[in-house]
């Protein structure tokens, strides 16, 4: 392992460029000729359109086009599909990128504007007349699945639309039966916002020599969206159609679907013989960008009289929104059921979904899909069990892990796992927190009229995604290598992570590679980015095409000094005759071209052949004012097991990050619709996110146990601090809260609903 190489803390090469304000984003590029659109969003949750006038808005100055649903259907073109497979019948419901007889959300697009520049097009889109007859809506989970309520879809009768099932409902019956205590909860995960630093944007574009078309978009993936372009709404061979993203300021998982304005910009251009770009306002991102959690869920766990966990059960229902995202069947259901049961040694799940249609926005997925879900169901109930039966949480917890001995282990959801130490991972974590001390620390917080609480929560994940990937190293003529790879950074810091295999394999100086992601023009073929596949897949990929690069090397350098191949020594990217002084350069070796290409060019390909078990223990204390219920993070630690690490500065940073964005979605972030469907929560003036002043100091450490699934061992990072925190934060302030007879509250837990319950509390005292 060298200065550079796997398993060291490096600095992310990437920054300097994006500090120095050198970084290329969608919003940077602009086109000759170039128009501007802008949409128009339908202003009801649910109404009928009666009438559509744009004539006023086509007669605007500078405007070129006013276009229609009934433009759309005329040029032919199809529907967005949900793309999701999830072992059970889906009702496909029909989405069209603009709407020409019923809007079903706030939101919804209902015209586009095109013009000279963006404020002729905002203009003319205030022109628009539109007559809606409105008609009933439901925005809450539970109430849409009532007889009574209104129906969004003929073809989704109910507001159904799938009904899924995973484990065995037999078994788990036969568990319950059996069982000496069962411990059951009903349980809120609150919708939210993914809000990205960089919003949406689009710029379509069209060749009419070649009858080419071209996106230049802000997102996590190409070929697969280009794939549904060309498939389901063009009609085209893919070859016709690219795909490019530059520079991503953000995306967290919410930037991987397919959404109207990339078609419409597209569309538009080829209409109009001119580029087309869109950019999107913060408050149409908080409209129309899709959501994410938005689930309840009764769970119940059955135990045996010496507290040795046998079943669980969950009923989950699922808020789909108003029309099937790209992948939104998927994340509360097979990303959920991948984990279900957790790290513990079940014998029965029994996990049951429905997807339930309401007027609002479509949901998705966002930073560890459908994993925190599951994450948060186990370990409440687990908590719950431990202070139901008056056992230590920690105690329970260790009785029922799987064991290191066991593995390779086959879960009650169905799942190999092949490695994994969760209780010396809990015990890393609970020393980290200094767990001993918290009784000394309550005292304090107690003296000074606070209540302070300890959340534990252990988390089991899978990393998931599209399991192919692909990697290229072209030789340049000018020293550099190229990385041509189908991931796609959006700041985990691939550049660097990637930077540290090549020179690990091959001795190639981190600032000799020059990535190439995010064009189907360059870059043949992808899964983009999600599930925390990138590192994992890309990463061995890259990993494979730099052994075959080493290996060729070797033949050429054998070749040349007329010696066997087994006497060929290669380190620090010297190639070396064993016992002599006679030696050549990989980069000598790789300056000899034919047909234009280094005789060194190599393509590695890796599949998964099965999913890896991110995991680790969270443990974090909270203090409470019960004057105000404001809730304070005091301390938060976490130990993970990722495998083996290639960049340990990046993890941290993964970790911490999601650690935050789970901070947020339990103190503080709530996405609001009234009842007639309106978003109350459609601003950074409405919808809190966690501020520095927020977070603690994160505590890391690792338990590394590298998985024998892959060749680098590696596990995958990006989610897991997501998936830890929501568990961990509400089990600490049910911990302060208990004292006082609070055993339940739901996300998001504000001050205002803190201050509440203990009000009712002290009066029922």
């Amino acid at each position: 392992m060298g200065q550079f190489g796997i398993g060291q803390p490096m600095r992310r090469k990437e920054d300097e460029r994006f500090l120095k304000g050198a970084a290329s984003y969608t919003d940077d590029l602009t086109l000759p000729e170039q128009l501007h659109a802008v949409l128009v969003r339908a202003s009801f949750a649910h109404a009928l359109i009666n009438r559509l006038d744009v004539a006023a808005a086509q007669a605007a100055p500078g405007v070129q086009a006013v276009l229609t649903a009934a433009d759309y259907l005329a040029d032919g073109l199809g529907a967005m599909p949900c793309m999701a497979e999830i072992g059970c019948p889906i009702t496909r419901l029909p989405r069209y990128p603009l709407q020409g007889e019923r809007v079903r959300h706030v939101g919804d697009p209902v015209a586009l504007v095109v013009a000279d520049n963006l404020a002729a097009a905002k203009d003319a889109a205030e022109l628009v007349e539109i007559d809606y007859e409105p008609l009933p809506v439901v925005t809450e989970l539970a109430a849409a699945l009532a007889p009574s309520a209104p129906q969004l879809w003929p073809e989704a009768p109910g507001n159904l639309a799938f009904h899924f099932s995973h484990g065995d409902a037999a078994a788990c019956v036969a568990a319950f039966a059996r069982a000496a205590h069962v411990v059951e909860l009903e349980l809120v995960n609150n919708r939210v916002v993914a809000a990205p630093m960089e919003p949406r944007a689009a710029l379509g574009q069209y060749d009419e020599a070649s009858g080419r078309l071209t996106l230049r978009f802000t997102g996590q993936a190409v070929h697969g969206l280009r794939r549904q372009l060309a498939e389901h709404i063009f009609r085209l061979p893919p070859e016709q159609i690219r795909l490019i993203a530059p520079d991503v300021g953000g995306g967290f998982g919410m930037k991987n679907f397919l959404y109207p304005e990339m078609i419409l910009v597209l569309w538009a251009a080829r209409r109009l013989g001119r580029p087309v770009r869109w950019l999107g306002e913060r408050s149409e991102g908080f409209l129309a960008d899709a959501h994410a959690r938005d689930q309840i869920a009764k769970a119940a766990l059955a135990l045996d009289v010496e507290h040795r966990f046998l079943a669980l059960k969950v009923e989950t229902l699922a808020n789909m929104g108003a029309y099937l995202s790209t992948h939104g069947p998927l994340i509360p259901t097979r990303s959920s059921s991948a984990v279900m049961g957790g790290c513990y040694a079940l014998q029965a799940v029994d996990f049951q979904v429905r997807g339930v249609m309401t007027n609002t926005a479509p949901t998705d997925a966002y930073r560890g899909a459908g994993r925190p879900e599951a994450a948060y169901i186990i370990e409440r109930l687990v908590d719950q069990a431990a202070h139901q039966l008056g056992v230590d949480p920690v105690e329970l917890r260790a009785r029922n892990f799987i064991r290191p001995e066991q593995l390779p282990y086959r879960t009650a959801a169905g799942q190999t796992l092949d490695s994994g130490d969760f209780a010396g991972t809990m015990r890393q974590a609970l020393a980290l927190a200094d767990s001993a001390g918290f009784a000394t620390r309550r005292a304090k917080s107690e003296a000074r009229g606070r209540l302070r609480g300890q959340g534990l929560a252990c988390y089991f994940e899978a990393t998931l995604g599209i399991p192919q990937e692909a990697a290229e190293l072209r030789f340049a003529e000018d020293g550099g290598v190229e990385l041509v790879i189908g991931t796609m950074s959006n700041g985990q810091g691939l550049e660097t992570g990637y930077a540290q295999i090549l020179n690990e394999v091959l001795g190639i100086a981190p600032e000799a590679m020059r990535m190439i992601q995010g064009d189907t023009g360059q870059v043949p073929t992808g899964g983009g980015h999600g599930g925390s596949r990138s590192l994992q897949l890309g990463g061995n990929a890259l990993f494979k095409a730099a052994e075959e690069v080493r290996e060729k090397g070797r033949a050429l350098a054998a070749e040349q000094f007329e010696t066997a191949l087994a006497d060929i020594q290669f380190e620090d990217g010297i190639y070396r005759v064993a016992g002599t002084d006679r030696s050549v350069t990989l980069a000598a070796l790789a300056s000899r071209r034919t047909q234009g290409r280094s005789l060194l060019d190599a393509r590695g390909q890796y599949e998964r052949e099965a999913f890896s078990f991110p995991n680790g223990c969270h443990v974090t204390e909270v203090e409470i004012d019960p004057e105000t219920g404001v809730v304070t993070v005091e301390r938060y630690a976490v130990c993970d097991d990722f495998g083996r690490l290639i960049n340990p500065l990046l993890v941290k940073g993964q970790v911490d990050g999601g650690i935050v964005q789970g901070l947020g979605q339990v103190l503080l972030e709530r996405t609001v619709y009234e009842g007639g469907g309106q978003l109350l929560s459609g601003s950074f003036m409405d919808y809190a996110m966690p501020r520095a002043d927020d977070v603690p100091d994160l505590r890391f450490t690792t338990n590394p146990t590298p998985t024998p699934t892959n060749p680098l061992g590696i596990k995958g990072a990006g989610e897991a601090g997501c998936i830890g925190a929501l568990p961990a934060l509400v089990i600490a302030v049910l911990d302060a809260l208990r004292p006082h007879g609070i055993h339940q509250i739901d996300m998001p837990i504000t001050p205002e609903k803190v201050w509440r319950l203990l009000r009712q509390a002290k009066a029922a005292a």
